[in-house]
């Protein structure tokens, strides 16, 4: 149960007389209320069961949000960044870390702040109250209350990291947080901690969620019980995007973004009814809570979205499908009243939409670097109104969808352009060094250490690397030296023979795609190019 202020007003509410009548309530009011007199106190029997009937039924209000991450060096500064989260009618920002200038600029707003106690602090944090307190004092006090901050999380997706001892960390680092702020009298800002839906290993039908046993009874019913006394959220990052990516021939699309009118899944254990996979996947989660032995333990989604971009491999990552699950998701948090899930109908559910900016240096396939509403030069990548009142039919038309079924033909690894060199060369080594032989055909007399130069060996070990590892999670990205070719790098045959590189077509190549590659390859540009004939040689003339 949120913080709850509650006052009498003239007005009319389902079994409530009209003396006592209208509930406002407000989650984590920031309102003073008066000491009640003797005729409201004797009213407090009624409004407490005003109350029970109507806080499932939208008198808490969603407030979406939208989570600001930086993981970008071309973003605008926080000041016009602010502005620009205001334009989207967000009501609330999550941050990644407790950046001061981002909170400085968020002051006398009324976006409610969530920050963040970085991963790297967590172990240290709890087992030293004292390191707590002054990150509390250091990242909090100093803002508080002008910047409206009401969240603090502690770690990001912890539960998903390899390191297993900082999972044991969490839930101790969360209470010493929680105690620092009361050291310095903040009362109103809740703790939680943001995890992925990894942390189920059981999520169909619904009512099959589990927690994964390695962390079930260790942390996570440590977490709930934190949770539930100190009136807090389960945070929860959840996307339909990778189940349905991951499986796009049991998944329909359209039940992925919130757009089927036909298509039901239902649970035969519970007999609750689905139309999307969204309600699917949040009411696992509530399924294992319960299991747990917490069943009413609020949940807030941390992050959703759907990517608007991604490499050859990711399909349905596109302008039209993000636009449409965002569009949809955020009518759905903003519903009045609301309508909750299946399994709890009528519940309210807080969130943050990922996210506000495509962020160009974020690691990892393409995908997460195109998850934002905006450019970085503040444009759109599609309109989105996070109140959730703009009708569909003030939108623009949406651009056709073009990869929503498997990419199927061949996909190669290759260095970017205007890559830097010597960071080119250390991630050469790195892909070498991760052992099957992986670089054997590039070392001195080996089949493909022609041509000798470090762009062709890094694009071979980068597409060997990327091969090798990719559905273990390895991406061609490396820290933004690679790139996704669907033309095949050996259908060029570089011969250095006089001093003149020549191209040998494989292929009905353009002559052009074969003088791209040379440049990417970094070869001096072409200047002029003769040609005899598509199944011949091709001789690249330089200045």
């Amino acid at each position: 149960m949120p913080n709850i202020a509650v006052r009498a007003d003239a007005g009319n509410l389902p079994m409530c007389n009209k003396k006592a009548s209208v509930l406002e309530v407000y989650e984590d009011a920031d309102t003073q209320i008066s000491k009640p007199t003797k005729m409201e106190l004797g009213l407090l029997p009624v409004l407490i069961l005003c109350l029970s009937a109507s806080i499932s039924s939208a008198e808490l209000v969603a407030k979406v949000g939208v989570n600001y991450g930086q993981l970008g060096n071309n973003l605008p500064p926080p000041s016009q960044s602010v502005k620009l989260i205001q334009s989207l009618n967000a009501k609330r920002v999550k941050l990644y870390d407790a950046n001061p200038k981002i909170l400085a600029a968020l002051r006398n707003t009324d976006l409610q702040v969530s920050i963040m106690v970085p991963n790297e602090l967590i172990s240290n944090i709890s087992s030293n109250q004292t390191l707590a307190d002054q990150w509390v004092r250091t990242n909090v006090v100093p803002f508080y209350p002008d910047t409206l901050i009401r969240y603090l999380l502690v770690g990001n997706e912890i539960l998903s990291q390899p390191n297993k001892q900082i999972w044991f960390n969490l839930v101790p680092a969360m209470r010493k947080i929680k105690a620092a702020l009361k050291t310095h009298r903040i009362t109103k800002v809740k703790v939680g901690t943001p995890l992925a839906m990894d942390v189920l290993e059981s999520s169909f039908p619904p009512s099959n969620g589990t927690f994964r046993s390695d962390i079930s009874g260790s942390v996570i019913k440590p977490m709930l019980k934190f949770i539930n006394k100190t009136k807090s959220f389960f945070f929860v990052d959840l996307y339909t995007y990778f189940p349905w990516s991951s499986d796009p021939t049991h998944i329909d699309l359209g039940y992925a973004l919130l757009e089927s009118k036909n298509i039901t899944v239902t649970d035969p254990a519970s007999g609750l009814t689905y139309h999307n996979l969204f309600d699917q996947m949040v009411d696992a989660l509530i399924f294992a809570m319960k299991r747990l032995g917490y069943p009413d333990t609020r949940i807030w989604i941390a992050e959703t979205g759907w990517p608007s971009g991604g490499d050859y491999d990711q399909i349905g990552a596109n302008i039209r499908n993000a636009a449409t699950y965002n569009r949809n998701v955020v009518k759905k948090f903003n519903a009045k009243p609301p309508v909750g899930t299946p399994a709890r109908p009528g519940a309210v559910l807080p969130s943050f939409v990922f996210a506000l900016f495509n962020e160009n240096t974020k690691p990892g396939p393409s995908t997460e670097r195109n998850f934002g509403f905006l450019y970085p030069n503040g444009s759109n990548v599609y309109p989105i109104d996070l109140s959730g009142k703009t009708p569909e039919s003030e939108y623009a038309p949406l651009p056709v969808a073009t990869n929503n079924e498997p990419y199927k033909g061949p996909i190669w690894c290759m260095v970017a352009k205007g890559a830097n060199q010597s960071a080119v060369a250390s991630a050469l080594s790195y892909a070498c060094s991760q052992g099957n032989k992986t670089c054997d055909p590039i070392q001195p007399g080996g089949k493909c250490f022609k041509p000798d130069s470090l762009a062709w060996h890094a694009s071979y070990a980068f597409s060997a690397y990327w091969s090798q590892f990719r559905k273990a999670g390895g991406s061609c990205y490396f820290g933004g030296l690679a790139t996704q070719t669907i033309k095949d790098p050996s259908k060029y045959n570089l011969n250095y023979g006089k001093g003149v590189p020549t191209c040998v077509h494989r292929g009905a190549y353009l002559l052009r795609d074969c003088c791209r590659m040379l440049r990417i390859l970094q070869v001096p540009r072409c200047q002029t190019m003769s040609d005899e004939g598509y199944n011949g040689t091709m001789t690249v003339s330089f200045p």
